[in-house]
């Protein structure tokens, strides 16, 4: 296998970014490269650390997870965005974000190997 996809994780909770790096850093053939708080955080580290597969929270300050994956996908079309969401309340974000072009969603509370096969198939 060649090197490890790299991961970027965009959450404003410091305790869900970790609980995903951890996640994450137990699956071979994946690399957390860095942790943006906030989507205006996590467009300027696309376009820095060129990650294959960014995670990314839907509800943030600054700037939320929709405006941060259109502007991604506006510097890379072919970028592999993955929207982390909580079960509850956020249904219409959701479509959205896949209609915005998000490839996936991940859902609150995390199963490690939901996460794995989300993140393989990409």
């Amino acid at each position: 296998m060649g090197s490890p996809k790299k991961v970027l994780l965009v959450d404003d909770s410091i305790t869900t970014a970790k609980q995903l790096e951890q996640i994450i850093s137990g699956f071979s053939g994946f690399q957390v490269v860095g942790h943006a708080k906030n989507g205006a955080e996590a467009v300027k580290l696309y376009k820095t650390l060129t990650p294959d597969v960014v995670c990314m929270d839907i509800v943030m300050p600054l700037m939320d997870g929709l405006q941060a994956t259109r502007a991604i996908l506006q510097f890379d079309q072919n970028a592999k965005v993955v929207m982390i969401s909580s079960l509850g309340g956020v249904g219409d974000k959701v479509v959205e974000a896949l209609k915005v072009g998000a490839k996936n969603v991940i859902a609150k509370p995390f199963e490690p190997e939901k996460i794995r096969s989300t993140l393989e198939t990409l």
